[in-house]
């Protein structure tokens, strides 16, 4: 008989478990939740007092007197913020612990607080230092009103009279809960792991295990046998949504079945690694920073086309993005066909970075108009996967040298739980912006269902708005589809995307004032 203890998210108390609890109860398990200090039963509790090390004991407390099976360990299921005094108490009491499930949370660090795992950027970087007017008040975070729950999560699927309970016996959060860092001795990252993702919040186990092979070193524990995953087709808050399904999945976790992730083969590389489709010839290349810029056969300036890399990649990836051969074989093929191909590598290393990438793309563009080889006025801008989030700017308000804006297999908008909904890296609302700004857009038919949707969200917008907007289909096409689909249907896709933003940047302005330098246009040129 398999015992279960549930710990509640931010702002939350035991009651959200009721019927997960009532069905793993009926599937013949015992199912105990840890009610928290400040969140749960009577709240006369100073909250300066309440910290994350107290909610570490108050799971400690149902850990050590629950009646457990004949191995005498529980299965310890956090949820949002309650992973961390999970992982806590599972860290000091290993040897009373079967397995840590991860519910649609993070990876608590050993010194880093859970407000690192708040989804809400902007309030993240309020509450890390003196601000006011963020909802702090008496040594607490005031719990979201019925219409701000989104904020901390996708609500796909929780029914309106869940959503109004919760926001009925929401609780203040106790910022010291948040802000006080985890101290683990290493014990819990010995024990056995799930992780339930929600789709819906914009989590799966083809991205978690994309981002295992960029080689993120804080990932690599995710490929051990003993970690598994399960994905649950709904938003953040799965015990209200999909009760049933969240039992079924627990009760599967805690015997060990779930989906085990490939792990990084040493001896073959990565998708990202592979060769480029094409065979396309080397050409020179100078190097000036972080930018690097490929160069055609040519005397009189040319177009330029910048390239910009997906993201978040691990701040020491090697080889760095500029220097991935689907990436410049993308620039060589510009330059093989007469315009400059501009690639850089931005530092867009974690999901706050995207203001700091996105001043080092337009860095990168000034730096490369300001060069005599290239015509300044005729320049193309291509966003790659996650650096599509880093389209908006130009998208918002398009200068009048920015012939073309490509993107292919992007991320249009913020997945939910990337906590950017309110922050202006919003490609599909931007685009109403654009105006008659020439848009080339490679969709992959066999993308990341999450991923997906935001395309789709911006090809919404983009037509509602009349924008002049090609878009390129790989219907067999994966992510990464120019290294990974050996295919005539992803080498098509390539040389028609590269025609149509070519066309666009060696051609007259459709929407601001043309350059009185012509280069002759060879970019029609196979």
């Amino acid at each position: 008989m398999t015992t279960f203890i549930l710990v509640s998210g931010l702002f939350t108390g035991t009651h959200v478990w009721q019927d997960t609890a009532a069905r793993l109860t009926a599937a013949g398990a015992r199912a105990h939740t840890a009610a928290l200090t400040g969140l749960d039963g009577p709240r006369s509790a100073r909250h300066a007092d309440v910290d994350l090390e107290t909610h570490i004991a108050d799971v400690l407390a149902v850990v050590d007197a629950v009646e457990t099976g004949p191995d005498g360990k529980v299965v310890l299921v956090g949820h949002d913020y309650g992973i961390h005094p999970a992982v806590g108490a599972a860290d000091r009491r290993p040897d009373r612990v079967a397995r840590i499930v991860h519910l649609d949370s993070g990876l608590p660090r050993d010194g880093v607080p859970a407000l690192a795992a708040v989804p809400d950027q902007s309030l993240r970087e309020r509450m890390a230092g003196p601000a006011a007017g963020d909802g702090r008040a008496d040594g607490v975070l005031a719990p979201p009103a019925h219409d701000e729950w989104p904020r901390w999560g996708s609500t796909e699927g929780v029914p309106a009279a869940s959503l109004d309970r919760l926001t009925a016996l929401a609780a203040p959060q106790p910022l010291g809960t948040l802000l006080q860092p985890l101290r683990l001795t290493g014990a819990a990252g010995t024990l056995p792991s799930t992780g339930v993702l929600c789709t819906g919040n914009g989590s799966s186990i083809d991205l978690i295990q994309m981002l295992v092979g960029l080689g993120d070193p804080a990932l690599r524990t995710l490929t051990d046998p003993r970690v598994t995953f399960f994905e649950l087709p709904t938003g953040h808050w799965p015990m209200l949504s999909r009760p049933a399904e969240l039992a079924d999945v627990l009760l599967r976790a805690a015997a060990g079945e779930g989906h085990r992730l490939t792990p990084v083969d040493a001896d073959e590389h990565p998708a990202h690694l592979r060769p480029f489709l094409l065979d396309v010839p080397e050409v020179p290349r100078e190097r000036h920073g972080r930018v690097d810029l490929h160069l055609p056969a040519a005397e009189e300036p040319r177009p330029a086309v910048v390239f910009v890399h997906g993201g978040p990649v691990p701040a020491d990836a090697v080889p760095t993005p500029r220097d991935w051969p689907g990436l410049t074989g993308y620039a060589r093929y510009a330059a093989e066909r007469g315009a400059v191909g501009v690639l850089l590598d931005h530092r867009l290393h974690d999901l706050g970075d995207h203001d700091r990438a996105a001043a080092d793309v337009a860095a990168a563009v000034e730096l490369v108009r300001a060069d005599p080889r290239v015509d300044a006025d005729r320049i193309a801008l291509w966003f790659f996967s996650g650096g599509g989030m880093l389209a908006a700017d130009w998208l918002a308000a398009p200068p009048p040298w920015l012939r073309c804006l490509a993107a292919t297999y992007p991320v249009l908008a913020p997945l939910p739980n990337w906590g950017l909904s309110g922050t202006r890296f919003h490609p599909a609302r931007a685009v109403a912006g654009a105006g008659a700004l020439p848009l080339v857009l490679t969709r992959v038919g066999r993308e990341m269902p999450e991923i997906a949707a935001t395309v789709e969200e911006f090809l919404t917008a983009a037509r509602d708005r009349g924008a002049d907007l090609e878009v390129v289909d790989v219907p067999h096409g994966h992510h990464g589809f120019e290294t990974v689909d050996h295919t005539d249907e992803a080498r098509a896709a390539i040389r028609h995307a590269m025609r149509a933003v070519l066309r666009h940047t060696f051609g007259p302005a459709a929407h601001g004032h043309q350059s009185a330098r012509r280069p002759a246009p060879d970019y029609r040129r196979e």
